[in-house]
């Protein structure tokens, strides 16, 4: 993006190396004009192909159209990726903040021979079962040779993409399933976890030749919602959107002491639109939005901990929710639109959540008002407010019937209409060119994400896992819990913790593919509805980019200000704290389904009342402030009014009222008893004695 909204001293390039180091799904290589004019080349013609396809499906079903588009991603991925082996986030903490001058332009970084050399054989063994497709299908369940050697050359190359987009971790998990399918039959009979086991040609035919593995539901996803999506914000971007948003975001809220706050958080929504990706997010504005920040009087941890907030909720957010949101809606086989509807509430209640503590924060470290010389909100609106129509409108087309990949592309196309409004970021052929390359190559990290997930989720189905650790989890919580609702709320935290430590080591969308297939049959099992189950792993997924230990946009955050890495990591905790919580609202009672939309209006509103009222108690419990400083018991008796009152029954709900009504009267009987012994006439009677 071209963010030139407010004064920075941090550079372009410095930017594009944060996202490169800290992102889990950004491509990692710079490339020397000549082949990043090749790799462009490709990458416009695989938007154009997407497209095309859109509109004139191929007469051969969707499997074919797969075929044809991970032909192309999977050797773009060895040329945009380098080989070597990069150091977690966790492990490069030591690294001087990008103001002291370490970072810069780098030197091209071109693919070497032995890229090239798996570059060919991604190509060769992608386009295998086009030599006669419709026999390859046939022999899906009698391979022949070829086909399991082709096969074996797939999820090996697979898996080697998937390590030099996102690292060691995830290959090593879907080895691990791989073996397990291999090796399973050898586990004693008794065991929940044995099977009759299946040699190497039955894991590969299933895993290359069907549609549960490399062809399966998330590469569809990446291959038609994601990839569209990406084009469509990088038009956005280069319509000047992106700029926009920023200026907007400073104009509407300059002059109050809580005005950078309010600022960081309304841009991070506004800006998620355009990047789609967390920890992109929270890089590209804290190299506007820091010296603001730092201006106005936040500490270093305090400013990084809004600005990583503000970034995940890009992938919170409608109308562009993360890749996973697109996988629900295929999973629930439900259109997208009732995705988006369901993300509304919490999505309102995030960030909520983020201003009350922006507010809170901006009285604890007495912030000051900042000017940074930008217009007033209503010329900006007037001027440049067409960049919010296209976003309109992709809701407004799917709510008329079409489906999210048509309505996508009609959005793009207005966008690109609407550039020409503003001369300086008029779509020419050229920007347009550069958009369509930029969409596909954000796109290659999930293409190889999706497509590693596809081989786990191959092997959930061959064996049957997922139900076995569905029972495993369901009779551990028997175990610790004596009734139905004991056992529900331990089942619910099992699930939040296991997808929690998943989503430390692998990125959002293959994080969900992997819960949505082992951890949520658990839930369901226990009478939580699917979509609850899909929507809770979600939220946690998304979250682990702010979980620590690891919390990748935290520590970009960091980077970015100078900031101790694990106290803004803290600090993010603290600002999307309710993110956290308000899933166990809607998947504990059955009035918690009315966070997701489903019930009546007066449902839906009372229950988003009360879990309002529950995010001020925990934003007050959190930063420690009422109607001042908060004492420990005040801040204890806000925390516990928060859990009663996301319990959402009657109950609960009126148990948490009285305690929160006690934390406010103790916190007043306390403030009035220090206004009293600070007032003149008691100093002056404590002096006179």
């Amino acid at each position: 993006m071209s963010l030139q909204s407010a004064p920075s001293d941090i550079s372009r390039a410095t930017v594009d190396e944060l996202v490169a180091e800290y992102d889990q799904e950004r491509p990692g290589r710079k490339l020397s004009p000549r082949i990043s004019a090749v790799v462009a080349g490709v990458c416009v013609a695989l938007s154009g192909f997407t497209l095309y396809a859109i509109f004139f499906p191929l007469a051969k079903g969707s499997q074919f159209y797969l075929t044809i588009f991970l032909a192309a991603g999977l050797p773009l991925i060895f040329l945009t990726h380098r080989g070597t082996v990069r150091l977690p986030a966790l492990l490069l903490w030591w690294r001087r903040s990008p103001r002291s001058g370490t970072a810069g332009a780098s030197a091209a970084d071109d693919p070497g021979w032995f890229d090239w050399l798996l570059t060919g054989a991604a190509l060769v063994v992608c386009l295998y079962p086009l030599l006669g497709f419709d026999a390859f299908l046939e022999r899906c369940q009698v391979p022949s040779s070829l086909d399991v050697a082709a096969g074996i050359a797939v999820i090996l190359l697979v898996l080697e993409a998937c390590r030099r987009t996102t690292g060691w971790v995830l290959p090593a998990f879907c080895s691990a399933f791989l073996l397990y399918a291999y090796y399973g039959g050898l586990l004693p009979y008794d065991w929940s976890l044995a099977h009759g086991g299946f040699n190497v040609e039955a894991i590969a035919a299933h895993a290359f030749m069907g549609t549960d593995g490399v062809y399966g539901v998330p590469l569809n996803v990446a291959a038609t919602y994601i990839l569209l999506f990406t084009i469509y914000g990088a038009v956005l971007d280069y319509s000047g959107a992106g700029k926009f948003f920023i200026d907007l975001s400073f104009a509407a809220f300059r002059g109050s002491l809580a005005a950078p706050g309010r600022t960081v958080t309304a841009a991070g929504f506004l800006l998620g639109t355009v990047s789609g990706s967390g920890t992109a997010t929270a890089v590209s504005l804290g190299s506007v939005a820091w010296p603001v920040l730092r201006r106005a009087g936040y500490p270093k941890e305090q400013a990084g901990g809004v600005l990583a907030a503000a970034g995940i909720g890009a992938i919170l957010s409608p109308p562009t929710l993360g890749a996973a949101a697109f996988i629900i809606a295929e999973y629930l086989k439900e259109s997208y639109l009732t995705v988006l509807l369901y993300a509304l509430v919490p999505t309102l209640l995030y960030y909520l959540g983020i201003l009350l503590a922006v507010e809170i924060d901006a009285r604890k470290h007495r912030a000051q008002a900042v000017e940074v010389g930008q217009a007033s909100a209503l010329k900006l609106l007037g001027r440049f407010g067409y960049h919010f129509l296209s976003l309109f409108m992709i809701v407004g087309f799917m709510a008329v019937g079409l489906p999210p990949f048509k309505a996508v592309v009609y959005a793009t196309a207005l966008q690109f209409g609407l550039s020409f409004l503003d001369p300086a970021h008029r779509m020419t052929s050229r920007r347009l060119y550069a958009a369509l390359a930029e969409g596909s190559r954000s796109v290659l990290p999930v293409i190889a994400t999706c497509t590693a997930a596809g081989l786990i989720v191959a092997v959930v189905t061959q064996t049957g896992l997922g139900l076995n650790l569905a029972a495993i989890i369901v009779d551990a919580a028997g175990v610790l819990g004596d009734s139905g609702t004991v056992e529900l709320v331990l089942t619910v935290l099992f699930a939040a913790v296991a997808v929690s430590v998943l989503g430390l080591a692998v990125p959002v969308t293959a994080s969900f593919i992997i819960a949505a297939v082992i951890i949520a049959p658990a839930m369901i099992s226990m009478g939580v509805a699917t979509h609850e189950a899909y929507m809770f792993i979600f939220y946690y997924a998304v979250l682990s980019e702010v979980s620590p230990p690891t919390a990748l946009a935290a520590a970009a955050a960091a980077a970015i200000t100078g900031g101790d890495p694990m106290r803004t990591m803290t600090a993010t905790w603290k600002y999307s704290l309710p993110a956290f919580l308000v899933p166990f609202a809607f998947v504990l009672t059955d009035n918690g389904a009315q966070l997701l939309g489903q019930g009546s209006l007066w449902g839906i509103a009372w229950t988003t009342a009360v879990s309002a009222l529950a995010v001020a108690a925990l934003a007050a419990a959190t930063g420690g402030w009422l109607m001042g400083p908060a004492g420990p018991l005040e801040r204890a008796l806000c925390a516990a009014a928060a859990l009663l009152l996301l319990y959402l029954e009657p109950a609960s709900i009126t148990a948490g009222s009285a305690v929160l009504a006690v934390a406010a009267g103790i916190h007043l009987l306390r403030r009035r008893h220090r206004s009293r012994r600070l007032s003149p006439e008691s100093a002056a009677t404590r002096s006179s004695s």
